[in-house]
């Protein structure tokens, strides 16, 4: 089993290598807001509602991130518990990405 949370750079590196699926567990708006190219948006708020979106991801590497990290983590532990034992989340969240791999997303 991989460890519960993943680097902004290393999560960066599997998604250039299009070895990852990024899920953003925050909500339409904050979205909205700032984004990481590639995320697939899953709100927090229609967690475990979503699982059946989560079968076409069934076999693949899965990061999820939020704001800070908090979310994320909630929602990796729910995965674990459901059929997804190497999912991870994102340290720090769409914050600590704007701070270490892409300046031009917005903090908020």
């Amino acid at each position: 089993m991989d460890a519960l949370e993943i680097s902004p750079a290393k999560t960066k590196q599997l998604l250039d290598q299009s070895e990852i699926v990024l899920i953003d567990c925050r909500e339409q708006e904050e979205f909205e807001l700032a984004k990481i190219e590639g995320a697939v948006l899953l709100p927090t708020s229609q967690w475990p509602e979503v699982h059946i979106r989560l079968d076409e991801f069934e076999g693949q590497r899965i990061v999820v991130h939020c704001h800070h990290g908090m979310r994320s983590l909630q929602v990796v532990h729910w995965m674990r518990q459901n059929g997804f034992p190497d999912a991870q989340s994102m340290q720090g969240g769409i914050a600590a990405w704007s701070q270490e791999i892409d300046p031009s997303i917005p903090q908020y």
